[in-house]
């Protein structure tokens, strides 16, 4: 190990994708950055990841655990306390990462002084046409996907998250990990170690291909849970709530309007209709720029309509529990 190198130790948790395990370890035995580790927790998976972590056992330093399920946050925890390298880095089981990943890590690490770190997510050319228009979607200018993956944002400090992102155990130390399981566990994670004064910066180079989900349903389920996370962390955080986050929920409540106008005021409607037009213009224009498909572009299209009604709705729901002291 040469000298300022540092040793990772790789946490990933994982529930009942042990497929999808096997794409990422097998670009982990790729690295060409060699010190590290592998942790893997399996949180309760009904469907085992062991026999796909035995194949790799001669090619990786890896160490399986299984637990009761509690949630990644959680999981991730029970990794950091058997971990035994310098830094964390903490990956999604549906992601996929170049041989260069780790390399440009300890470097963004060493040159910036970090004890945090997130990481951008891109589309894989093997990714199905919906996946590509999910990835397009999520990283659009034109959703809240566009406020991700930059140093500086409308959305405020950077904030790492969890499906690529990494912390220094002393970091750990002083935090003891993630305080609660679900629910935009990343977002208050990295709230709370930014207030401790921890130095954290997006390394543009240390990205992954992140697969998130394969179909319009599922993607559905997770922005509408994505939408409920950022009230959650609102409960923590009052003043991370931004304007930027309302987006969505606007988004959802004037698609709303717009039908009823129509019906009820035509012209008004009419006009009102013009401007979301133009709006869904704009979303395919760029997805065609971004993606060189005209297939793939109105697939984002429909990805960024189920992106933003979903994590609005989400949004909303979970907003008349805060206001009503429900719970979650």
């Amino acid at each position: 190990m040469k000298e300022g190198s540092t040793f990772f130790s790789v946490i990933i948790p994982v529930y009942n994708r042990p497929h999808e395990l096997d794409e990422l370890l097998n670009c982990l035995v790729q690295q060409q950055y060699k010190h590290f580790e592998v942790v893997i927790i399996e949180d309760g998976s009904q469907i085992s990841s062991k026999e796909m972590v035995d194949k790799y056992t001669q090619n990786l330093s890896i160490q399986y655990f299984y637990k009761e399920n509690g949630g990644q946050g959680f999981a991730r925890n029970y990794a950091f306390e058997r971990a035994k390298g310098d830094f964390f880095v903490i990956l999604d089981s549906d992601a996929l990462v170049e041989a260069n990943y780790l390399e440009e890590v300890d470097k963004g690490i060493q040159e910036k002084r970090i004890d945090l770190f997130g990481g951008p997510d891109k589309d894989h050319p093997s990714f199905t046409p919906i996946q590509k228009a999910i990835s397009f979607s999520m990283t659009s200018l034109f959703t809240t996907g566009g406020i991700r993956g930059k140093e500086k944002n409308v959305g405020g400090q950077f904030h790492p998250r969890s499906f690529n992102m990494g912390i220094s155990r002393k970091v750990w130390e002083a935090t003891q990990g993630f305080k609660i399981t679900r629910m935009g566990e990343d977002i208050e994670f990295s709230i709370r170690c930014l207030s401790l004064g921890f130095k954290s910066a997006l390394l543009p180079k240390a990205y992954i291909y992140h697969k998130r989900r394969t179909d319009f349903s599922q993607f559905y389920k997770q922005l509408h849970f994505f939408g409920r996370a950022r009230i959650n962390i609102s409960r923590f955080f009052p003043q991370e709530l931004k304007w930027v986050h309302f987006f969505p929920a606007c988004y959802l409540i004037g698609m709303l309007f717009v039908g009823i106008s129509l019906l009820l005021l035509p012209t008004m409607g009419k006009y009102m209709a013009g401007f979301v037009l133009l709006y869904w213009i704009g979303i395919l224009v760029d997805a065609f720029i971004q993606t060189k498909s005209l297939h793939i572009a109105i697939l984002g299209l429909i990805a960024a309509n189920i992106q933003l009604i979903a994590y609005g709705q989400g949004f909303l729901e979970e907003a008349w529990k805060k206001i009503t002291n429900k719970p979650s």
